[in-house]
């Protein structure tokens, strides 16, 4: 996978920095968020070319977030991730504009794969 920078938002604090070290084992440049409001700073710090967003989050929920970035960063790509049984909430995700929707928890090859598709459509959508 080429150099990728991306914002992992989770609001559960070990899931978001274990997933982040795992990444970041890999190669990819990622930091992390545990709030919606945090995210969207970051975001307007140093845009990513990814995001992975929870869906459901305390205060400001995922989908908020997505409408937010996909709002102020329409060639950023979301990444959302779903509790098992919540395949709703992926679904209405795409439909406000998120790449993919995975189940938690999600297999870090699976999740790998899907960053990097979601890299080659943001670099295909700069040609």
């Amino acid at each position: 996978m080429k150099a990728c920078n991306v914002l992992l938002v989770d609001d559960e604090e070990e899931f978001a920095s274990t997933l982040a070290e795992r990444l970041a084992l890999r190669g990819i440049q990622v930091r992390a968020a545990t709030s919606g409001d945090e995210a969207l700073a970051r975001i307007a710090e140093d845009t990513p070319q990814v995001v992975v967003l929870d869906v459901m989050m305390p205060g400001m929920s995922g989908h908020e977030v997505l409408r937010a970035i996909k709002s102020d960063y329409p060639r950023v790509q979301v990444i959302l991730l779903t509790g098992i049984g919540a395949t709703k909430d992926g679904i209405d995700g795409m439909k406000l504009g998120a790449f993919a929707f995975l189940m938690k928890p999600v297999e870090i090859e699976t999740l790998l794969k899907t960053i990097g598709d979601a890299l080659n459509k943001t670099e295909s959508e700069v040609d």
